[in-house]
């Protein structure tokens, strides 16, 4: 995955602090048990057991997770050398490793959208969506790249522990279109889209007035793969704005959103 692209999820990347707090990327190093049988990779949620770093799954269940996993370090049991790794790596026998973990519960995440919990396709999170719950996923990492492959899924939740703060515009992919028809309740059809492009799931619509872009109100609500270049049916939710032919339409895809673990569902913010 070269960025801007994101190809695929990567875990949760700390960024920042919540309320312009002084964010120095500080961690804590935190003991992993002799052996412990399951890798943790680059971008993982962790807990604590029995005194020891254990992964979490992205779902993150309330008032378990104490941070993400950022790498770590133990004694090679081959090379009897000191080790610095991206991810654990399942069973290892060392009895001094140490996980690095982001644990500070006010961190803000960078994190990619996904179309479902188990999958690793790219999906969009809607500008609907900011100030929502989001759930994790449940995809496992890469022993190649030592990165996670956690995310969000694309929907709102209540139960979901991720709370969605910004859309990230770095990476958002828009695209051009002309207004057919449809009042945008739940069809709209556009013409000059690339026959083949994929508009997943939360894709935003948004129309060009007066040179600046005006939210409408309306997402995606099914992926498209379009088909015709000059009648395409795009299925959204009801639109607040009125559509024409005059205002160009721009399809905008975002896949990374910023969150924050919601209260609670970090352990030191539980009594």
């Amino acid at each position: 995955m070269a960025y801007p692209t994101v190809s695929a999820p990567y875990g949760f990347k700390p960024v920042n602090l919540i309320g312009g707090q002084v964010f120095a990327g500080s961690t804590r190093q935190l003991p992993i048990s002799y052996g412990y049988a399951t890798s943790i990779y680059n971008g993982d949620f962790v807990q604590l057991s029995s005194g020891s770093v254990a992964i979490l799954a992205n779902t993150i269940a309330s008032s378990t997770a104490v941070g993400v996993f950022l790498g770590c370090s133990f004694t090679d049991p081959v090379t009897k050398q000191k080790r610095f790794s991206q991810y654990w790596p399942g069973g290892t026998l060392a009895g001094d490793a140490v996980a690095v973990v982001c644990d500070d519960p006010d961190t803000i995440f960078k994190t990619a959208v996904v179309t479902a919990a188990g999958t690793p396709t790219i999906s969009s999170g809607s500008y609907l969506l900011v100030g929502q719950n989001m759930a994790g996923n449940t995809s496992t990492g890469s022993a190649v790249t030592g990165n996670s492959a956690g995310g969000v899924v694309a929907a709102a939740t209540s139960t979901g522990n991720f709370r969605v703060l910004a859309q990230v515009p770095d990476t958002q992919i828009s695209t051009g279109a002309t207004y057919v028809s449809g009042t945008g309740t739940t069809t709209l059809t556009v013409s000059g889209l690339s026959i083949g492009q994929v508009l997943p799931v939360g894709t935003d619509v948004f129309q060009l007035v007066n040179g600046q872009l005006q939210f409408t109100g309306s997402v995606l609500t099914a992926a498209a793969t379009v088909s015709s270049t000059t009648s395409q049916a795009l299925t959204v939710s009801a639109s607040t704005a009125t559509l024409s032919t005059s205002n160009p339409v721009v399809l905008v895809q975002t896949p990374e959103v910023l969150v924050k673990v919601t209260f609670g569902a970090h352990r030191y913010y539980v009594a």
